[in-house]
């Protein structure tokens, strides 16, 4: 019965976030976001290693959610942009999919080739942009953010090990 609700939730969790997240004014969207970059990657950004994107711009899609982002580095600072930008490498992929690859459950390469991740653009720009992420060490993170990752991505992972799940989602990427 747990299970069944936890498939049902995963399944269905970008329909029911989708509403309430579009209400949220694009100014608390872009604070929460940079907020959150600054604090997953606080080491990477003392240490310089988003130079690589001054001047560019990456864009992030969470298709399932209709949410999408210009991220990109000025000034020793990231940035967030509110207006679409032309950007030079985009990442785009499902929620479910995202928050995997964030809690390090899922590999991006794997879902990539899956064709659950897409990375479009130029694409050293978009190698450079995943070994970042790839190299950050979540032991850094404050404590109830590790926590919450970690349980996140668990109930994630859990949930799209259900068989149904994992017709749904092959289906999606075959039609």
């Amino acid at each position: 019965m747990i299970n069944k609700i936890r498939t049902q939730l995963v399944q269905n969790a970008a329909s029911i976030l989708r509403s309430p997240v579009h209400l949220l004014p694009q100014s608390v969207q872009k604070k929460a976001l940079l907020d959150g970059l600054k604090m997953v990657f606080k080491e990477a950004l003392e240490d310089g290693d988003f130079e690589f994107l001054e001047g560019k711009w990456l864009k992030v899609e969470v298709k399932d959610m209709r949410l999408h982002w210009y991220i990109s580095y000025e000034d020793d600072k990231l940035i967030v942009a509110e207006t679409p930008q032309q950007e030079d490498v985009s990442f785009s992929g499902n929620l479910n999919d995202l928050i995997l690859i964030a809690g390090r459950k899922e590999d991006p390469d794997t879902l990539f080739f899956q064709r659950r991740l897409s990375i479009e653009g130029d694409t050293e720009l978009g190698l450079e942009v995943k070994n970042l992420m790839d190299s950050v060490d979540l032991e850094l993170l404050p404590k109830p953010l590790q926590i919450l990752l970690n349980q996140l991505a668990d109930f994630v992972h859990k949930g799209v090990q259900s068989p149904a799940v994992q017709n749904e989602v092959a289906n999606a990427y075959t039609n």
